[in-house]
């Protein structure tokens, strides 16, 4: 699929939610579609952007009328149980737009598993602890062999947790809602939602189908010292440190702990050109707090 320099790019995103607001926002001069899972939402406007219904059920209603004029896809629609839903109901319609340039999934970093410490590279096999990992383990596999029999022209990107405005511990804070849990040597990556939009948008202008890249800022951190730093931005004590075996914590929040690694994030420098805006948790944060 080649890319036709004349028309207007039009990114249609599966899943209109914090990052593809993100990547809307950078890329304003471009013709931007997103679903939403609720018609309610449908009537709550968002500048520039065309909204589609789409329930993960039966394809978008709507997406047939405006397919011919798609060049990028965009999914970040989470895999069930019973696989990817956007995969499963799509793959044929999308192999039939002659001017599709690029398709980028968002999957997780939490496919490589527990590395005890050390650091997974888009080449570290796939490994991951649980069924939420797994559930995208297998989403990357569905994607993969849709590119490869309808020739679309996939991206794949690994993400850690991702923050922004309105969603970071200094948020977390101001809400109660923020822990100090403290399990020894343990690490996590993140990325901030500008830099992640930053990069998906360098991708989409640099098409490389097939391709596999790990997202995340520069320095994997416990997670216990990102909240002592929301904190002190914003002059207030932190909660107090529990220690991780006897902390109070829902089985998801407790399997956030199960994995234990770095992220290498080389290739979308050297193939994508990126300088990380943020690239540390403490200027990413800094940078939210003059904006409170």
């Amino acid at each position: 699929m080649t890319q036709n320099t004349t028309t207007q790019p039009h990114l249609f995103c599966f899943g209109f939610g914090f990052t593809a607001s993100e990547v809307a926002r950078q890329n304003s001069d471009w013709q931007i579609s997103g679903t939403t899972r609720h018609e309610s939402d449908l009537d709550v406007a968002v500048p520039g952007v065309q909204k589609v219904l789409f329930d993960g059920v039966s394809g978008p209603a709507d997406f047939d009328r405006i397919a011919d004029t798609v060049t990028h896809i965009l999914v970040s629609v989470p895999p069930t149980e019973a696989g990817d839903c956007v995969c499963s109901l799509m793959a044929t319609r999308l192999a039939k737009i002659k001017s599709l340039q690029w398709v980028g999934y968002l999957s997780t970093t939490g496919v490589y598993g527990d590395l005890q410490g050390g650091t997974a590279t888009e080449d570290t096999p796939l490994n991951p602890s649980g069924a939420r990992g797994q559930r995208r383990v297998d989403a990357e596999s569905q994607w993969q062999a849709a590119a490869q029999i309808y020739d679309l022209p996939l991206h794949i990107f690994r993400l850690p947790g991702i923050y922004g405005q309105g969603r970071n511990q200094m948020v977390s804070l101001k809400n109660g809602k923020a822990h100090r849990i403290v399990k020894k040597d343990h690490v996590f990556s993140r990325i901030h939602v500008n830099d992640l939009a930053m990069i998906l948008s360098a991708s989409m202008k640099k098409p490389n189908p097939g391709q596999i890249y790990n997202v995340s800022d520069d320095f994997s951190a416990p997670p216990e010292d990102v909240v002592t730093y929301a904190a002190e931005l914003l002059t207030m004590d932190p909660p107090p440190l529990q220690e991780f075996e006897a902390a109070e914590l829902s089985p998801m929040a407790r399997s956030f702990y199960s994995d234990n690694k770095r992220i290498s994030n080389d290739r979308i420098k050297k193939e994508l050109g990126i300088t990380l805006r943020y690239p540390t948790y403490k200027i990413g944060l800094k940078a939210l707090s003059e904006r409170l």
